[in-house]
């Protein structure tokens, strides 16, 4: 774990951590006070799981420990609906994803849910290379994440492609995220699949000490871990991510996209206290910024794999150096040393500059109309649903967040292999917004060039006519 740089000027402690600079308050938390967060978790998902788990499906077999040695199809979610009056511990998870907090203010959430799309295209690119990405630098999500097997590089795409499915509906509409719309659903889905992966993980644990150690990472899927997983989609998002990308969001358009993702963290039982005010929420993130990240080998191996299954894919088709360099712009060049990524090139460090000189070109002429601000988030909703789920390149088919990826005593994800294909086959792909950025200050210069040349010839001229007033 690399040392933080502090400095003290007037009992002000300045931290400068990863490429990212802050004052630590007294809202902060120390490794110490997040700890025991690591030995608590959803238990309330852990009780209904165990009922559910024994609840026969339309074949007549319940899903016992033996059944789940192969994977299962079984859709909890729709066994927790169909049976929640069956059992108290059925009836008080379901009630407490049906209940909707006092906090949350609808108008809010929509306008939360604008934001996302408002700003589609950097966001994404945050969420991929940086929150996902990035956050394999953590200590102990990458050495679950690496159990399943969900991460190697062959399969890896697909994974993400899921995970895409629950932010777009959680974000498609405020009908979405209400209860029983597809984005309260698939977080109730998410949540039971958590706490089906923390079960197998403990289960296993008990048989070989050795395959998890609960003493070092906590307990799979911790109430720490959940946190970590809301603060990358939302608070390093507004506060990291978007501004390296020259980004700044409103005041009110950061409290609207946090309490969109405080509310999805209460339908995944994860804490929602540290999202309540945008100090605090930000104190928070800058405290699991400090602690938990700690670079090891499984994080950097599930890094690698990202590129390496995502490289030259649709419906971006981008290279391995382009996502490196993206990776590089977004975690700082620290963190990304510590990931063992590679140095950019000047090539695709110029095609980052095109890239930033582009997204915020789009993200002015956005604030600047109201008529182009909902014509951009209206397309980026349509198209991203199609390219990303429905189209052909895809995800194909919605996914239930069915236990797909099992971990066993024999899986572990291994560093993959970097595909071999033509550069000459290779479809044109996200490189081209940046080949527009730069186009983009090419014109910008030629023109601000022809106007300084038009002012000076005509400054020459009036001395030359008027040489006594001039």
């Amino acid at each position: 774990m690399a040392a933080p740089t502090t400095q003290t000027t007037r009992n002000r402690i300045l931290y400068h951590y990863w490429g990212y600079s802050f004052e630590w308050t007294s809202l902060h938390r120390s490794k110490s006070e997040l700890e025991p967060w690591t030995r608590t978790c959803d238990t309330l998902a852990d009780d209904a799981l165990e009922v559910l788990n024994e609840i026969p499906s339309p074949s007549g077999k319940a899903a016992t420990a033996a059944a789940a040695e192969k994977p299962t199809k079984r859709d909890l979610y729709a066994v927790l609906r169909e049976n929640y009056r069956t059992n108290p511990k059925l009836e008080e998870l379901w009630a407490h994803v049906n209940t909707v907090p006092d906090w949350v203010d609808w108008d809010q959430i929509r306008r939360g849910q604008n934001v996302f799309y408002r700003y589609g295209i950097p966001i994404n690119n945050v969420l991929l290379y940086e929150s996902l990405l990035g956050g394999m630098a953590a200590l102990s999500a990458p050495q679950i994440l690496s159990l399943t097997g969900g991460f190697a590089a062959n399969v890896v795409r697909r994974r993400l492609l899921e995970t895409v499915q629950h932010t777009l509906q959680v974000t498609r509409s405020v009908e979405s995220i209400k209860p029983g719309g597809d984005g309260h659903i698939s977080s109730v889905r998410v949540r039971l699949l958590h706490s089906n992966v923390r079960n197998r993980i403990l289960t296993l644990a008990a048989k070989s000490p050795q395959y998890y150690d609960v003493k070092k990472y906590g307990i799979p899927a911790n109430d720490l871990d959940s946190l970590g997983t809301i603060v990358t989609f939302s608070t390093l998002v507004v506060w990291v991510g978007l501004p390296r990308q020259g980004i700044v969001l409103s005041k009110q358009e950061i409290e609207d996209y946090i309490a969109l993702w405080r509310l999805v963290a209460h339908y995944m039982g994860a804490p929602t206290d540290p999202f309540r005010d945008l100090v605090t929420a930000r104190a928070y993130m800058e405290s699991i910024l400090v602690s938990e990240f700690q670079p090891n080998d499984t994080g950097r191996i599930l890094a690698q794999n990202i590129v390496l299954g995502l490289e030259n894919t649709p419906p971006t088709y981008t290279s391995k150096g382009y996502m490196e360099a993206m990776a590089r712009l977004l975690n700082g060049d620290e963190l990304a040393d510590q990931l063992h990524l590679p140095r950019s090139n000047f090539y695709y460090k110029c095609l980052m500059f095109g890239y930033c000189v582009l997204v915020r070109l789009m993200a002015h002429a956005t604030a600047r109309s109201g008529f182009v601000d909902r014509f951009i988030i209206a397309t980026n909703r349509r198209l991203m649903w199609h390219h990303l789920i429905d189209g052909k390149d895809g995800l194909g088919k919605e996914t239930t967040f069915t236990f797909k990826y099992i971990p066993n005593l024999k899986r572990s994800t291994r560093p993959g292999q970097q595909k071999q294909y033509s550069l000459l086959l290779k479809r044109p792909g996200f490189e081209v917004l940046s080949y527009a950025g730069l186009l983009s200050t090419i014109l910008a210069a030629v023109a601000i060039t022809s106007i300084l040349r038009i002012v000076l010839r005509a400054a020459a001229a009036l001395t030359t006519t008027l040489p006594g007033v001039i």
